[in-house]
């Protein structure tokens, strides 16, 4: 009989069904554990892992060697391979990597980089608590990143269908434990960990952590490669992939990792776009940094699928960097919320966001912003002066937590705001 596209296994689909489904290979080596799969987009064909003593220098290229056997593959088939990236152990980083971009130049395919924190998050599918992997970086350290996913944003109308959205609140990083903590506290939402930094820190977590919290369990605790794959897929379908030559691993180190990414976000490009559904974590985080009232990502979503708002997002790099909600009306458009990140300020994204909305506010014929700002913010009334706006009186007691008045501004659009 002959195989069907090189699997040998039965799938009940024809071989044309079959080649129409993508298939990839997945190789993640970034901790401790091995793991090798081949992923398919409605199934896991085959997976391979191992945590033990040996290196994965003795272990990668046998275990793909023997995945590819045991279900007859010929490795010309595939898509694409996904790798992990990293953060993580730098010799499996290195031989995970190397292995991956001498497979993708012999068989000429495309290499997904998958973050590792993103592929370890990706694991606990559905779940709306905080995702938090981390990754024993030593010296108190952890390679982390901060991730959830909304069921809201995942309706699909007029069914009862969800699709959960896999959301990324905060990218991979390399922080303290204590500042991990102190920032998963602050958000005071319930927090799953996972991750070989878990038993490192268990007892400081269990010590410190003030909100409700859980340890995944020993199958979704550490790297798989199906999971890899999966996300990979996703990856792929959104145009995130790259060339074997093109590939390197992410090295990052504790002591430079803030410094080159801070300075790679400092000379990169800012970009406003439309705010998404799949942004409303990450502008939750923001919020719960900038404003004592903090929105809920539940209040963030409702905002964005209103048909009078006009919600604008500024990133760099593919991060979220700030945001503006504002409300249309009668010709008007009230500012109800914008915020930049801290690490980004005094770099033009307030200025590029006011500029987004005044282009789009030219389109659909508003012809006045409105505003209001807690009287003791002298920055922002700078900024909101320096953008063309005026005062036009008080709002007495308007604020609360704590209570303050609020001056109301305006500005008539076509004047000069620089």
């Amino acid at each position: 009989m002959k195989k069907d596209a090189g699997v040998g296994i039965s799938t009940g689909m024809s071989v044309l069904e079959r080649k129409l489904i993508m298939r990839v290979l997945a190789i993640d080596s970034s901790g401790l554990t091995a793991t090798v799969a081949v992923v398919e987009e409605d199934r896991t064909v085959a997976e391979y892992t191992i945590d033990y003593k040996k290196t994965h220098s003795q272990t990668l290229l046998p275990m793909i060697d023997a995945v590819a056997k045991m279900v007859e593959l010929d490795l010309s088939t595939i898509d694409a391979i996904a790798v992990a990236g990293g953060p993580g152990s730098f010799t499996g980083l290195r031989i995970g990597s190397a292995t991956a971009k001498g497979l993708g130049l012999a068989l000429d395919k495309p290499l997904i980089h998958i973050p590792t924190a993103d592929g370890l998050a990706y694991q606990v599918y559905g779940c709306e608590d905080i995702i938090c992997p981390i990754m024993d970086a030593r010296r108190n350290q952890v390679y982390t990143g901060l991730y959830t996913f909304s069921r809201k944003a995942g309706e699909k109308e007029g069914t009862r269908r969800v699709e959960p959205v896999f959301q990324v609140m905060r990218m991979q990083m390399a922080v303290s434990i204590d500042d991990l903590i102190h920032r998963l506290n602050t958000y005071g939402r319930p927090v799953v960990f996972l991750g070989d930094g878990v038993p490192v820190y268990r007892d400081t977590i269990d010590k410190y952590i003030q909100v409700p919290y859980s340890f995944a369990p020993s199958y979704m605790n550490r790297q798989r490669a199906a999971v890899v794959g999966a996300l990979g897929i996703k990856y792929f379908k959104a145009g995130k992939f790259e060339s074997a030559m093109e590939h390197q691993p992410d090295y990052l180190r504790v002591s430079q990792a803030e410094r080159e990414r801070a300075e790679k976000e400092k000379n990169a490009e800012l970009k406003c776009r439309t705010l998404r559904a799949e942004d409303a974590a990450a502008v939750a985080e923001m919020e719960h940094q900038v404003f004592a009232d903090a929105w809920s990502e539940k209040s963030v979503l409702e905002t964005i699928k209103l048909p009078n708002t006009i919600c604008i997002a500024a990133e760099k790099t593919g991060r979220l960097v700030g945001y503006m909600l504002a409300y249309e009306a009668a010709g008007e458009a009230e500012i109800a919320r914008i915020a930049v990140d801290k690490e980004m300020r005094r770099q033009g994204a307030g200025g590029h966001l006011m500029l987004a909305l005044e282009n789009i506010c030219e389109e659909r014929k508003i012809n006045k912003l409105l505003l209001d700002v807690r009287e003791s913010n002298m920055e922002a009334r700078s900024f909101y002066e320096d953008e063309g706006f005026t005062e036009d009186g008080i709002r007495q007691k308007f604020y609360t937590d704590p209570e303050e008045d609020a001056v109301l501004m305006s500005r008539e659009l076509g004047s000069t705001s620089h």
